[in-house]
């Protein structure tokens, strides 16, 4: 996987330039090394889709980590919540599954959820 275009593709995702700063590597590297745990075949690495999907958990994760910040705004009349963390959440996470939905056929996933049925109805 090439972390050139995968910064670029954060860059393309987030609107955040981490060609000008060092503070999103972290997170970018962590995407990648997951994205590269999830492949089930390294022949599957090349594959240009890989660089989006770790491009899009990049800017899931750190949308999470700006919205684990503190969450309020000091104005003029007093404190008020911000709601544009959580709806940049909402978005990030939404194309993070698009793309991992998109990968499903070289990718192992580990979303599996048990569902338990009593009496026709789910519980």
């Amino acid at each position: 996987m090439n972390l050139q275009v995968v910064k670029l593709l954060f860059k393309l995702f987030s609107g955040f330039d981490c060609e000008a700063s060092t503070e999103y590597d972290p997170v970018i590297e962590i995407s990648v090394a997951e994205v590269e745990r999830m492949v089930i075949s390294e022949d599957h690495l090349r594959d240009a889709r890989l660089c989006y999907l770790s491009a899009a958990l990049a800017n899931y994760r750190y949308r999470q980590l700006l919205c684990a910040q503190d969450r309020s705004e000091i104005t003029f009349a007093g404190k008020m919540y911000k709601d544009e963390h959580d709806i940049s959440l909402n978005y990030a996470e939404k194309m993070f599954r698009d793309y991992l939905h998109l990968c499903s056929d070289i990718i192992k996933t580990t979303d599996f959820v048990f569902a338990a049925f009593a009496k026709g109805e789910e519980v």
